[in-house]
Formats: structure tokens, sequence, C-alpha cells
């Protein structure tokens, strides 16, 4: 899986905590506080530095036990740097890959923040098959949904999605990527499996406050599409000069969808 510093984590937490869908955090919160006999663990798939556990935390939730997963051994030692003086924490250093072998057993709820729109159908139907064989909740929040919206507009903004919607599609580590359908191919997974589930919008609107965060994503997204999606080169360094001229006076929404799922047995 490919890498993420901690220095782009933690550029884009205040936009992911802003954009989270507060009701559907507060759902899964109050599941926790409800379902578990003492204190929840909550397996968090890809944590990184801890970011879901910051925002739950940061919600309500309390008194749990936290089992952080994550291939990068530096995220995860940088996650207990964080918190592992407030906080209960297990730390895996796994390949998200070998399903069969994630520390999932007992778990309350698995979490995942901005993780399963780089995870492959193959991956996501075996975690589910898992995940209902212990009746365990769900809650995959910021999954990239495809809409990018620029203002003010240029003229090549959509062929640029488009290739770069193209580009989400690609291998990242977790196998053919489910990039902008990721949503939807949960919902249709944990529905099969027989789980209650909702959807809510948690999408980035950015302003000139999130500009250094939105120069960025105008260089990754050129970064993304500069090869083998057909675009002309000159046309797109017009747009990144346009977009990166733009960023500290216009607005960019990114579309992403938290997904909540919980065991049919809860509404028995």
């Amino acid at each position: 899986m490919s890498g993420f510093s901690i220095n782009w984590l933690d550029l884009r937490e205040p936009a992911d905590m802003a954009a989270r869908d507060k009701a559907l955090a507060a759902q899964a919160i109050d599941y926790l506080h409800t379902v578990a006999d003492q204190s929840p663990l909550i397996v968090d798939l890809g944590s990184g530095t801890g970011s879901t556990l910051r925002a739950l935390t940061s919600l309500g939730a309390q008194q749990c036990v936290w089992r952080l997963i994550d291939h990068d051994p530096a995220l995860l030692n940088e996650a207990l740097r964080r918190h592992g003086q407030q906080e209960v924490i297990e730390d895996y250093e796994a390949d998200l890959l070998d399903v069969d072998a994630l520390p999932l057993g007992a778990a309350t709820l698995l979490s995942a923040s901005a993780l399963f729109d780089l995870a492959s159908a193959d991956l996501v139907d075996h975690l589910v098959e898992k995940l209902a064989r212990q009746a365990t909740a769900f809650y995959a929040a910021l999954n990239y949904d495809g809409r990018t919206q620029w203002t003010p507009p240029h003229p090549f903004d959509q062929q640029v999605l488009q290739a770069f919607n193209a580009d989400q599609r690609r291998d990242k580590g977790l196998g053919p990527a489910l990039g902008p359908q990721s949503s939807a191919y949960l919902q249709q997974a944990l529905e099969r499996a027989g789980y209650h589930v909702q959807i809510a919008d948690s999408a980035w609107d950015l302003g000139p406050n999130q500009h250094t965060l939105v120069a960025d994503l105008i260089r990754g997204i050129k970064s993304a599409v500069a090869e083998g999606y057909s675009l002309d080169p000159q046309a797109l360094d017009d747009w990144e000069t346009f977009r990166l001229a733009n960023s500290v006076n216009g607005r960019c929404v990114i579309g992403h969808l938290d997904v909540l799922a919980f065991p049919a047995k809860t509404f028995r």
C-alpha cells in the first residue's frame, strides 16, 4: 500500500474533522456504549497517526480500547506518542491485504477513515464476511465519491476530473481500487451480509483558510493525471497555474461519503 506522510495526514485532518458527518459518528458512539458490557473495542484499520481516534474521542467516545492497525510502523509509533498516555491502545503492524491475519477478534466496531476508496472489491468482500461472522459494527468515514467542484471554474476542470477518477481505480497497494464507487460497494456488500446501512455526506468544503491543503491537492491531482490519460500537457499546465493562483481566494468541494452499518441483530 502506498504510504502517506505524517505532514500530509496532519494537513488534511482539520478538513476531515469538519467534513465528518457528526450524526453518524454520534450513532456509532452511542452503539459502542450501549452494546458493549465493558470497555468497547474499536479496531481502526489503516489507522495512520490516530485520526479516527481523535475524531471519535472528541465527539464523546470514552473508555474504549483502541486496536490500531497499519502497515507503516512510523505512523503507529506517532499514534502511540500522541495518545499512549491518554488511551488504552493496542498497535499492530499488518498487511491490510491479508484479511485472515488481521486481528479483528472481539471487536465491537471496525472503523476506518479515508481508506476504502483505496481498497479492492475482493478485500471488502472478505473483510465484511469476517466482520459479519462476529457481528462487528462498521464505520468508514471520508470515502472519496468522485465529486470535485472548483470556484471559479476552468474549462479543463471536467477533463482533469474524469482522468483523476479513472486514476483512483488503479491498484494503490490494496488491489484494484474501488475509488469513487467505494461507498456504494460497501453498502451492497454490507447489506448482503445482513447489516443495516446508513450513508451520509462528508464532503470537504475548502476555502481560502485551507489554501495550503488546496495547493497540495492541485499538485497531487496534476501528478496523478499527467501520464496515461491523453491530456494535453500545455492545457494541464495552464489548469494547474490557474488553480494555484485561485487557491488563496477560491473554493473547492471534494465529495466524500461516510458509511455506518450495524449487525441485523441490533434491530430485532
